[in-house]
């Protein structure tokens, strides 16, 4: 059985920090239509520590990396970013403690850790015009694809896509959460930053795992 190893997880961290430092302005740009326009600066602050840290942090086992991640994040990250995404690092490191490998139903469920630490910090479900309207149907489509017995390449392209296609219909939605939430319907027509986000760094993240 395939499974993910902590040096898996930790190329899939640093990978994720590289795609946000380098799409600061773009999740900016993409964040000034309905929000502050600064999320891509406030998520590239924390990745960006991160990777200032990147010798510090440890290794011992996934979720002692991914908890010293989320402290990172928790501490770095400006505006609701860092709450939010800073949760969802330490819930899913949580899941992971003294984990040193996990196939796919396990990634799933740190997968699922991290959308109910997000839901239980900021209270929003699906549909709200959330990052979780990509996190979601991503997390699902990776407990479909364990199930089905797919390999983790496969599992991961579906998870991703389903993350592109979740921040799409977001395009769609009445923002009820954040910021955007004060232009009503206003905010329709255009996609939540953070789950359009969530879906250019889980197809980065897909595109080189394994490379």
């Amino acid at each position: 059985m395939e499974k993910f190893t902590v040096s898996d997880i930790i190329g899939m961290v640093e990978n994720m920090a590289d795609v946000i430092i380098k799409n600061e302005v773009p999740f900016c740009e993409l964040d000034s239509a309905a929000g502050d326009g600064d999320f891509g600066m406030s998520l590239a602050k924390g990745f960006k520590e991160i990777k200032n840290q990147w010798q510090e942090l440890s290794r011992d086992d996934i979720g002692a990396f991914l908890k010293s991640c989320g402290m990172v994040i928790t501490e770095h990250c400006g505006g609701a970013s860092g709450p939010i995404w800073g949760t969802a690092f330490r819930s899913a490191g949580k899941y992971a403690k003294d984990k040193t490998e996990l196939d796919l139903a396990e990634f799933a469920e740190l997968m699922q850790s991290a959308v109910d630490g997000i839901q239980k910090t900021g209270g929003a479900k699906l549909g709200d015009k959330t990052l979780l309207d990509a996190l979601i149907p991503a997390t699902e489509s990776l407990k479909a694809s364990a199930a089905a017995g797919e390999n983790l390449k496969a599992a991961m392209r579906k998870s991703a896509d389903e993350a592109v296609a979740g921040a799409e219909k977001t395009k769609d939605i009445v923002a009820t959460k954040g910021r955007a939430s004060y232009l009503g319907e206003r905010s329709l027509s255009y996609p939540d930053a953070g789950a359009t986000a969530l879906g250019i760094i889980f197809t980065y993240i897909t595109d080189k795992f394994g490379s």
